[in-house]
């Protein structure tokens, strides 16, 4: 992400952008530690929320003292309340209808792809076997895909694998 413009209405005197808030619902710890590791080797400055499954990411989104996350990364095989179950409640709540949410999960199974992407999800990511990958996926998708996530993307634009650019 670039700084703003001189010409914006930032009154920050650095002329910095406001970190990204990412959030992140994942059940796996070693998972979501090279989540934030990744995080930390992009040249984007996040600030990092993480869930340890699907009720307590909808709580977390919920909670009036949280502040909404600008994207969420949601993996889809969690115990209690899964990853699709999370989407639909995302796209179904107006409040939170228009956060981007990334499904990151080890599936790619192309029923789970077809059930995010027709539940509202706005990418599908793989889970990369390593770190470099992560790195570069993400990568990828702050610096190339960002602008493109407001919106419902186009089927063939909806996978983001470690090879796209």
């Amino acid at each position: 992400m670039s700084d703003q413009t001189p010409n914006s209405n930032s009154e920050n005197k650095d002329n910095k952008q406001e970190p990204i808030k990412v959030m992140l619902a994942d059940d796996d710890k070693d998972d979501q530690h090279l989540f934030e590791e990744a995080l930390d080797h992009t040249p984007v400055e996040t600030d990092l929320t993480t869930a340890d499954n699907g009720k307590e990411l909808m709580e977390k989104l919920h909670d009036p003292e949280i502040p909404n996350p600008d994207i969420i990364f949601l993996d889809l095989n969690m115990p209690i309340k899964n990853g699709k179950e999370c989407i639909t409640e995302i796209k179904a709540d107006d409040d939170l209808k228009d956060i981007p949410v990334v499904v990151y999960s080890t599936s790619n199974n192309e029923k789970d792809i077809n059930d995010t992407y027709n539940a509202g999800a706005n990418l599908y990511v793989s889970k990369p076997n390593s770190f470099t990958k992560i790195i570069f996926v993400l990568k990828n998708i702050f610096l190339f895909r960002w602008t493109s996530l407001t919106g419902k993307a186009d089927k063939k634009d909806f996978i983001v694998s470690d090879k796209s650019a």
